[in-house]
């Protein structure tokens, strides 16, 4: 069973971050040099199978097993959006850049498990190939390898398998992804037999219900409100353009502004929820396929909320990493209903939807997320699921999303 170690690096000298960000770079010009080419092939009818010539252009930069280990993360990225392509159901787009020329190339390599090595103790470090044109520009012996201080620890211990080294610009940190192979005695030790399903909202980021009856609400309020003032100050910056112009140095800013905070507040608020899943004994985790339901919502501001606030595929990408970090399964299961569903009667025709409430002719009077949530929940596992606990709800404070103590969940909130 594969897991994932998260941790991150910290360059101890000035040469060592500028070594570290130059095989960064390189690795994501290599990236967007090859799917360049190959969308311009797919896009021409022909091969994007025969694009080749990079080895040379970077093995002294990056070394040649990571050249090649970056060219085969390519071709199964390629390889996976040929598989959906066939598919009825999808509409895959091919692979994309990493960055784009507004904000640059987005630094990240992958290193393959014979071109690093780690050593966990006191002064944890984590040593990786470098090309050499770098050798010799900085020095390097032959055989030796760029040191880079580690913190954190490993959570699983195994074979290990490909490493992820990114930079997290939000948070202006190098972060690493190592992927290990663990036995199943190992994976025993997180032998959680709970279930949760969770709701993506417009009003409420998050809303989720486990097994153990205890559900979890994530207010979207405080990051929506930051994602429309700035949404507002670029309308405001695009209406004072010349005539002609479409952007400014201004506007770019803006708009990396505003994704940084998405990322950073939706990020904090998967592994804060992952956190306490893990520590309930979750072992798998549901949530709503979205496809065909994005087109449903009731206003304009709930429309932008889904559309444009909402990077749902990035999330669940982000929810799916985390969650192999802490050993937790992830389901997609359709989301038909879901909200309109009575979960007291089962009524779905005659209930009532107004923003977050759900009424129903039998009484019933909830949070439509709470219920969805639950409804998915029950579906998935076909057990009744009786929250009785009052759900926690949590808000954001632009660096952790925190419990409001004594705060009631309304439907209307």
């Amino acid at each position: 069973m594969k897991r994932t170690n998260t941790f991150d690096i910290a360059p101890d000298s000035e040469t060592t971050e500028e070594i570290l960000t130059r095989v960064l770079d390189a690795s994501a010009s290599l990236w967007n040099k090859l799917t360049y080419d190959r969308r311009q092939q797919f896009f021409d009818g022909e091969s994007v199978w025969e694009c080749d010539g990079y080895y040379d252009e970077y093995v002294d930069v990056l070394s040649g097993a990571t050249t090649q280990q970056i060219a085969r993360v390519n071709d199964t990225a390629w390889r996976s959006f040929f598989e959906l392509l066939n598919d009825p159901e999808y509409d895959p787009s091919p692979p994309g850049y990493w960055g784009n020329q507004d904000d640059g190339r987005e630094l990240r390599t992958y290193i393959r498990n014979d071109s690093y090595t780690i050593q966990w103790n006191r002064r944890s470090r984590l040593e990786i190939r470098i090309g050499m044109d770098l050798k010799d520009e900085y020095g390097f012996g032959m055989y030796e390898r760029l040191r880079l201080p580690v913190r954190g620890n490993p959570k699983w211990r195994g074979d290990s398998g490909r490493l992820e080294i990114s930079y997290d610009s939000v948070e202006e940190t190098y972060r690493v992804h190592q992927s290990v192979t663990i036995d199943d005695v190992e994976e025993s030790r997180s032998d959680g037999s709970e279930a949760a399903a969770l709701d993506l909202g417009a009003n409420v980021l998050v809303a989720c219900t486990t097994t153990t009856e205890e559900q979890y609400l994530y207010s979207g309020q405080t990051p929506f409100e930051q994602f429309r003032e700035t949404t507002n100050a670029i309308a405001s910056a695009q209406a004072k353009l010349p005539d002609g112009r479409h952007t400014s140095q201004r506007i770019k800013r803006l708009y990396r502004k505003r994704s940084r905070r998405r990322d950073h507040a939706v990020n904090a608020l998967l592994r804060d929820l992952v956190e306490r899943l893990e520590a309930a004994g979750v072992s798998t985790l549901y949530h709503g396929d979205l496809t065909g339901v994005l087109g449903e919502y009731w206003s304009v501001e709930a429309n932008l909320k889904a559309q444009t606030f909402w990077a749902h595929r990035q999330c669940i990408d982000r929810l799916e990493s985390v969650c192999e970090e802490y050993g937790i399964d992830v389901g997609a299961l359709s989301e038909a209903w879901t909200s309109q569903t009575c979960p007291e009667c089962g009524e779905r025709d005659r209930t009532r939807r107004h923003r977050e409430t759900l009424t129903c002719p039998c009484g019933f009077d909830g949070h439509a997320d709470l219920v969805a949530s639950r409804t998915l929940l029950e579906r998935a596992t076909n057990t009744t699921v009786r929250p009785t606990a009052r759900p926690v709800r949590f808000q954001w404070d632009d660096h952790q999303w925190f419990p409001v103590e004594g705060a009631t969940v309304t439907p209307n909130e």
